[in-house]
Parts: structure tokens; sequence; C-alpha cells
């Protein structure tokens, strides 16, 4: 078979629930690329663990010695006149009894499924079976498969025997073992900043104490300073009706100016008559 380069894409139909790191590569002749894919966390589980969530995966002949920075979304589009083969993935959920478990293989943990299920393979508008070069795209769904959180139904592992070889700490490999931390010495220091912390929230409560009678002190000193205001308003409008009254006081009432004008004039007719 002949070796080739090819483009890949990967595309999902819930971008804001899945995170795909890269979603874009270049996959060279015997190699494979790594693809993450991270689901967010959610509010609420779906009812019934239904999930509609696909992924597509769009593949086509790179030339060689193609980057990644040379890739564009017109190069998927089918209406340009080449061959790109597609693969859908649904995305199976499960419930958190039946999620898959790590298990640790030559001391390196993975996880025991793939998180994601591949249909039946598409067939070409002619009707002829997709022959597009399979391996490189095999390796990239294996490695899709190992980076996702998400997986089919899987039997829970029990017994998982892990490798003997433990390293063992020893005076000869230069790591000494220290003795446990003396719980009387840890017990000691905890009541001393216990007691300081008590210390401080006397302290704390003194000042509180303190700070509410002066501001109660402050309160009456105002009170007394609106009533005297109000009493020094009361003895000004006094004082100025008082002054009134005397000035109303010291002149002629009218009908006294009037009959003294009455015999001056009728005392002058007799004179002159």
């Amino acid at each position: 078979m002949k070796c080739i380069t090819v483009f890949v894409q990967v595309k999902t139909t819930s971008p804001k629930k899945y995170c795909v790191r890269p979603n874009i590569g270049v996959i060279k002749p015997k190699s494979t690329y790594d693809f993450t894919v991270t689901m967010q966390a959610q509010k609420s589980a779906p009812t019934d663990l239904q999930c509609k969530d696909k992924f597509l995966i769009q593949s086509t002949i790179a030339p060689f010695g193609s980057t990644e920075e040379a890739i564009t979304p017109d190069m998927f589009a089918k209406d340009s006149g080449k061959y790109v083969e597609e693969c859908k993935l649904k995305v199976l959920l499960t419930s958190p009894s039946h999620s898959p478990v790590l298990s640790p293989v030559n001391g390196v943990p993975k996880l025991e499924q793939a998180c994601l299920s591949k249909p039946e393979e598409e067939k070409l508008s002619t009707g002829v079976e997709n022959r597009f070069p399979r391996p490189a795209m095999s390796l990239f769904n294996e490695k899709v498969a190992r980076g996702t959180e998400v997986s089919t139904p899987t039997k829970p592992v029990e017994n998982v025997q892990f490798p003997g070889n433990h390293v063992k700490l020893n005076s000869d490999d230069g790591v000494v073992a220290r003795p446990l931390y003396d719980v009387e010495e840890t017990r000691k220091i905890l009541l001393r900043e216990i007691e300081e912390l008590k210390s401080k929230l006397k302290t704390l409560d003194s000042e509180l104490i303190q700070a509410n009678s002066n501001i109660k002190k402050v309160a009456e000193e105002k009170t007394g300073a609106i009533q005297e205001n109000e009493t020094l308003k009361k003895e000004l409008v006094t004082m100025r009706r008082k002054v009134g009254a005397r000035s109303i006081e010291r002149g002629f009432p009218p009908l006294f100016v009037c009959m003294v004008a009455i015999i001056s004039l009728t005392l002058g007719f007799l004179l002159h008559g």
C-alpha cells in the first residue's frame, strides 16, 4: 500500500459541551496523532442517559510535506471535488456504577474501553464502499478513544493486580525514614494558638464595648444639644414678643389723640369768636 499524508479534522455537534484539542492535524505515513476530547462539567445529567451528541472525523489526502498551517476548511468540502472520507462517532453515556475503571498496565494507568462507538461504514454515492486507506484513521480513532472521558458500558474491573516491583526506600538509596511527628508537641502548639486567639477575642470585645459606650455618649450629647437649641429658640420668640409689646405701650392711643384735637379746635373757635 502506498504511504500518504492525511489531513484530519474533528467536529462535534456540541462544541460548548466538548473541547477537542487540537481539532485539526496532519498524519504522516507510519505515524500517529493524538487528539484529546474533554467533556465539560454538566449541571444535570440527561434523563435516561440519552445523548445525541456526535463527532465527525473528516480526512483527505494531503500533499507530501504539508503542515497544519496549510489546513483550511475548504479542504474538507465535498463540493470542491476532492475525496473526503468521513467517520461518525456517537457518544454513549453510562451511569457512575458502570463508568470506566483505571487499571495499570506496566505501571501506567489507562482507560479500560474506548469512549466512542463507530457506526457502520458509510458508502459513497456511487454505491461503492469507501476503501480509502485506513491504517492512519484506525490509529487516530484509537487515540481519540483513549483521550475521552465518556465511554460505552463496561464491566467493573475487580482484583486488579499492581506490579510487584515496588520501590523500597532504605538508607542505601540515600533516603532516611523520618519518625512520626510528635503529637504532644503539635497539641501544645495548637493549645498555645487557641489561647492567643482567645486573648485577641477578649481584647476585641473590650474595644467593642468601649466603642459602644462612646457612641452612646455622643448620641446623648447630640440629643442634649438639640434640646438646648429648641429651648433657645423658644426663649428668643418670647423675648421678641415682649419687646414688641413694650414699643406699643410707649406711644399714645388714637382715641386720646382725637379727643385732644377736638378740644383744641373748640377752644380755638371760642377764643376767636
